[in-house]
């Protein structure tokens, strides 16, 4: 297997104190570099979105806003988002590179990709700002393969514990993205949106399928929730392309959540979206990276993942499983199955 990697650390855009910082992406690369497993795999040059790749999903405004308050030296954006003065450059050299990761894949010139990239994306919507995002890397990507590239269907599946409430606004009207996210859902967890009756509106209806789990689950929810409805919708719609938000803090020792998943869980999904690419789309996948913020978990996380590019059966977990027993997900399965006709 030929797997291409870029990085797009974003260390212009980081802030002392604040959980998502340029410190994530230095753990990760120093996992990789110190295993050895960096001689395995194609790097692949950063590159800057054009603010045509950006229109595409976002509005002027939006794309004016960022770099307004990017050139003023930095700031807060809507209560959570921090900017510095190199905000604006390092978010489109997060959306660019990771338009170049699906443009090796969709080119043949490699197999499958990883795009770790910061500031992270899924929280973005075409005209907002929050959640730590400012553009949405893994919409623009999707843009640019259907407008550049000729790809025409594409899932995208979002395992970050936050749902992806951008990433759904962008295509909650398009039948031509099928849109998955898995997510922990409460009253007071952020963003509050990804109840199981979002499933699209107009053309698109139906193609936004949202798993809103409950504090507590873990590795075996996890996993029925991608062997009872990721793979059979996905069986339905037969992308071309799949791409994937991987957001590495639902793992129990994550601060900002409380999930249950394991290494070992991360590394069974995984495996399991590259079944699925190998099975639909001729193993056309590609990773985006989102949140994890136990930076020895998102090492390993993100360690493991590329093992299972590269066909290999490592998976480290010095962790273990969480120290607590997971809930009972069936009843909700039970009705996204029922939703979705599946039942």
């Amino acid at each position: 297997m030929t797997t291409s990697i870029i990085f797009a650390a974003g260390e212009q855009h980081t802030q002392a104190g604040h959980p998502e910082h340029a410190g994530r992406m230095g753990t990760v690369r120093q996992f990789l570099e110190e295993s050895g497993i960096m001689e395995r795999v194609t790097v692949l040059e950063p590159a800057m979105a054009t603010e045509e790749d950006l229109a595409r999903v976002h509005s002027a405004d939006q794309i004016n806003l960022v770099r307004w308050v990017s050139e003023r030296g930095g700031g807060m954006i809507g209560g959570d988002t921090y900017t510095t003065r190199g905000t604006f450059d390092a978010a489109k050299i997060a959306a660019g590179s990771a338009c170049r990761a699906v443009e090796s894949v969709v080119s043949g010139s490699a197999d499958n990709a990883v795009a770790l990239i910061r500031p992270p994306g899924h929280h973005a919507s075409a005209s907002s700002i929050e959640g730590f995002c400012l553009f949405n890397n893994i919409a623009i990507a999707a843009r640019y393969a259907q407008t550049q590239l000729g790809i025409e269907r594409i899932a995208i599946v979002d395992f970050d514990v936050h749902h992806g409430n951008g990433t759904q606004d962008i295509f909650y009207a398009d039948n031509s993205v099928q849109f998955f996210s898995i997510h922990m859902f409460s009253h007071y967890f952020y963003p509050g949106s990804g109840r199981l009756q979002e499933d699209g509106v107009k053309q698109g209806a139906g193609y936004t399928i949202n798993a809103p789990l409950p504090p507590g689950t873990g590795d075996r929810g996890y996993q029925a929730v991608f062997d009872e409805i990721v793979e059979p919708l996905l069986a339905q719609f037969q992308p071309d392309l799949i791409l994937v938000s991987a957001g590495y803090d639902a793992h129990w020792r994550d601060p900002l959540a409380q999930m249950q998943l394991s290494l070992r869980g991360y590394a069974a999904l995984t495996q399991r979206l590259i079944r699925y690419a190998g099975e639909l789309c001729a193993g056309k996948i590609i990773f985006l990276l989102e949140g994890g913020y136990d930076l020895d978990v998102l090492g390993y996380g993100v360690l493991n993942l590329i093992h299972a590019l590269l066909k290999d059966d490592d998976v480290l977990d010095p962790f273990g499983a969480a120290p607590q027993n997971e809930v009972d997900v069936s009843g909700l399965l039970i009705k996204v199955k029922q939703l979705h006709l599946l039942a």
